[in-house]
Parts: structure tokens; sequence; C-alpha cells
């Protein structure tokens, strides 16, 4: 099963296995409750600089998916918050969704993520 990737305010589910929110940043009005998160991994997340920088702009998504992998693989503490997600994918047999705040959903970091992710052996 690949990794899935899911929207902090999409009902959660017993198909999701173990959730782990991968934003720096809680998402707005969501109790500890109703999210259901397994883990939170902030440290994963892209830099405040990088994230502003993008915006959430098609345009510029190819640009930052490149600027992303470039901090997940250089930043010490991003680099070691991903071999921990990294575990937990592997250990959990990919039985993962990574849960995301953006409202939009083909452009956004998570989605980074879970194509490192699907790479990974298992």
């Amino acid at each position: 099963m690949p990794v899935e990737i899911k929207r902090a305010y999409e009902e959660k589910s017993d198909g999701d296995g173990v959730r782990i929110l991968v934003d720096r940043l809680w998402p707005r009005g969501k109790s500890k409750e109703e999210l259901g998160i397994d883990h939170w991994m902030k440290q994963v997340a892209p830099s405040p600089g990088l994230r502003k920088w993008f915006d959430h702009d098609p345009d510029k998504f190819n640009e930052f998916k490149e600027k992303y992998k470039d901090e997940l693989h250089n930043d010490e503490e991003k680099t070691e918050a991903l071999e921990g997600l990294k575990k937990i994918v592997k250990d959990h047999d990919k039985d993962v969704s990574l849960i995301y705040g953006a409202k939009d959903s083909t452009c956004n970091h998570a989605i980074v993520l879970k194509e490192i992710l699907d790479r990974q052996q298992v």
C-alpha cells in the first residue's frame, strides 16, 4: 500500500493507518481528538521562508519541490526528521497517511514527501 496524503479537514477514517501531521503549524480549528494524529513531525515541514515564498502558487511548484528537497537533504534537523519519518513508514509497511492543512491538494509539501516515501523500499 502506498503512503497516502490527506487534508487535516477531511474526516478521519479507519483506513488512514498511522496518521502523521507534517505541518509546522497545528491546523486551525481542529482539536487533538478531531485530528486523531499519532505523530506530529513539524521539523519535516518546509522552512517558514520557503513556505512564504511558495505561497501555494502552482507556477512555482516545480521550483518549490527542488528547494524543499534541498532543505530536506541539507538541513540537519530536517534530514533527521525525514529519516524518522522513513522509519515510521517502513515499520508500518507504508500503512501511513501524511496529514497536511493546505487548501490546495495538488501543490503542497505533503505531495513531495509522499513521492520520497513511495520510492523507499519496505
